[in-house]
């Protein structure tokens, strides 16, 4: 009897368990990606809006980014409106900039509670894959489960990544 309570508590908690997107993005890369990731898990899905949007020039943008990143600056988003009491796994996008996860994202991590949910992380980049911000997001959330990410090329066409989504989130059982 107490196996089948167990049983049927496991299959409740499944049920009632609700997920999360979160993504930022400037050119729509990582939107479209987390558009996919949404789409196949569910939930509810929030954009990391920027209080100065980024503009959309590449030169522009690079020396804003490469000043962020020798400065260590984390820059304002809009309240997102997040009640985290709702959620258990969170699927985090970003696009990859010079290697590592824009500062706006790191500022997100490092002012929301996490502890004791699941964190998915998927990236967006133009040829240099995950980088090492799975390993970064384990050291800056340690009280979370993180699960291993995905790497998305941005100019990939909406089926390539559709597919990649899709079997990156069976990969990982989610």
């Amino acid at each position: 009897m107490k196996w089948l309570i167990l049983f049927v508590s496991f299959f409740v908690g499944v049920a009632n368990a609700k997920n999360l997107t979160v993504y930022f993005s400037v050119t729509g890369n990582t939107q479209k990606v987390a558009n996919i990731v949404h789409s196949v898990v569910g939930g509810d899905i929030r954009r990391i809006e920027p209080v100065n949007e980024y503009p959309h020039e590449y030169e522009i943008i690079s020396g804003m980014v490469k000043n962020e990143k020798l400065n260590e600056l984390r820059p304002e988003y809009k309240d997102m409106k997040i009640n985290w009491s709702e959620y258990d796994t969170v699927y985090i996008g970003y696009p990859l900039w010079f290697g590592q996860m824009p500062r706006i994202v790191y500022g997100f991590l490092e002012n929301n509670d996490f502890a004791g949910k699941t964190i998915v992380p998927f990236n967006t980049h133009g040829g240099s894959g995950r980088g090492d911000t799975d390993e970064v997001i384990r050291k800056m959330l340690p009280r979370s489960k993180v699960v291993g990410g995905l790497a998305v090329m941005g100019n990939d066409s909406s089926e390539e990544q559709t597919e990649a989504v899709k079997h990156w989130l069976e990969e990982i059982d989610f």
